[in-house]
């Protein structure tokens, strides 16, 4: 089977595994979809791997049907990682620029932000992204790329994304066993806000929700830069679980008449517009003793309750993030859980932000099945990818791809170049 030359993308969540497969265009211009697939996840729980073996099954099946669908073969991704182990912090950085009177070169940038990567943590914790926020110059702030400019002293503020590091090794494991190299491991947050977020979202001041099958991933962007992460254990399964255990039915069952609920008033046939409260059953496939339920009781009783909690949690992330107050542009949701009915509403009344849908977009080809909050992550996935591959491929040393993605293992070669410059 021919290898692709495009980027892969393989997207590893609490309820589901996607797949992408692309090609760029011959002109360049776009970014064709070739390949996708998606299976019902396997030995994940909560974002976090936690059976080796059900997991790369699922992987494969997933992997396999792409290709056959695309006919290349996958021999490296992107891959997503979440779990209530990610957290964030930011990190500050100064180095003095070696010859005053020359311009500020690649190298000058990648030396601050290793400072500011420099940062004392557990053994137990790594380092997954270091997003540069501002560079400053000779105390001259606000500035997103330095290259070529003229100074003594360079700083930056840098924000850094770190996981527990059994967590990163059991994604690269499952991945790798496939006979997959890993491009690059990406917060499954981050990669949502590349597919679903505008620059002008980012410069306002925005806050990303991708609400997840078991997890719940936060992203808060000011002036265009990532400054917070977070993510939350919780997310819509759990509301499957509730209705499970309000109408003493499976979790099956549950999944079935929580999708029913919360589709759009256009797709709902005659019938249930006529009677919109009662909800039949047996018209849905569910056998079980409940024969008929109220859709108010349902969308009243259990899912908002639980859409509150989740958003409560939210704001109390956001107010201990300090940045409470400075997102005008408001929330983004994506993610599956974000297609729950009233969830948007939800959001306004306990955050009291404006908030809206985001449907992710970038790519082109066979993305019928994509177009959709369900796939942000795994879109985003490739849209980052290509990011860093154009900017690597750039001429000079471009500032986010030379930096954002630098594999852990390459780090330590560079450090020791870095400190054998200094030697006699």
């Amino acid at each position: 089977m021919a290898k692709t030359q495009g980027i892969n993308a393989i997207d590893i969540g609490s309820s589901k595994i996607t797949c992408l497969i692309t090609s760029p265009s011959q002109d360049g211009t776009k970014i064709n979809v070739i390949g996708v697939a998606t299976v019902p996840s396997r030995g994940v729980k909560k974002g976090q791997i936690v059976n080796i073996e059900e997991c790369v099954g699922a992987i494969t099946d997933c992997v396999e049907s792409a290709e056959r669908m695309s006919g290349v073969g996958v021999d490296s991704a992107f891959v997503s990682i979440s779990g209530e182990h990610i957290e964030s912090q930011n990190s500050h950085g100064l180095v003095a620029i070696r010859e005053a009177d020359e311009e500020i070169s690649g190298e000058d940038i990648f030396r601050v932000i290793e400072a500011a990567r420099a940062v004392s943590l557990p053994t137990s914790r790594e380092i997954i992204h270091v997003l540069p926020s501002e560079f400053v110059v000779d105390s001259q702030r606000g500035i997103k790329d330095p290259t070529g400019m003229s100074g003594i002293r360079l700083e930056t503020e840098a924000h850094l994304i770190t996981g527990l590091t059994p967590a990163i090794k059991n994604v690269t494991r499952c991945v790798s066993d496939l006979g997959v190299n890993v491009a690059g491991l990406v917060f499954t947050g981050l990669a949502s806000a590349e597919a679903v977020l505008s620059d002008t979202d980012k410069d306002l001041g925005v806050i990303l929700i991708d609400i997840g099958g078991g997890t719940t991933s936060i992203c808060l962007y000011l002036e265009g830069s990532c400054v917070y992460s977070a993510v939350i254990p919780v997310g819509s399964k759990k509301i499957s679980d509730d209705i499970a255990i309000g109408l003493q039915i499976s979790v099956d069952s549950a999944e079935k008449i929580k999708h029913f609920v919360s589709r759009p008033k256009h797709e709902r046939d005659e019938d249930e517009v006529k009677d919109s409260d009662e909800i039949d059953l047996l018209k849905l496939g569910i056998s079980e003793d409940v024969k008929k339920v109220s859709r108010k009781t349902i969308i009243e009783g259990i899912i908002r309750p639980r859409l509150n909690e989740i958003f409560t949690m939210v704001g109390q992330v956001l107010k201990r993030s300090g940045y409470d107050g400075k997102t005008p542009a408001g929330a983004v949701l994506t993610g599956g859980g974000s297609l729950i009915v009233n969830c948007t509403e939800a959001c306004r009344r306990v955050m009291q932000l404006p908030a809206k849908i985001g449907i992710p977009s970038g790519l082109s080809g066979m993305i019928e099945e994509i177009a959709t909050p369900i796939s942000s992550t795994a879109v985003g996935l490739i849209l980052y990818g290509y990011k860093r591959k154009d900017e690597q491929a750039s001429p000079g040393l471009k500032l986010s791809g030379m930096i954002k993605a630098i594999p852990g293992k390459q780090v330590a070669g560079k450090v020791i170049e870095f400190i054998k410059s200094f030697l006699p």
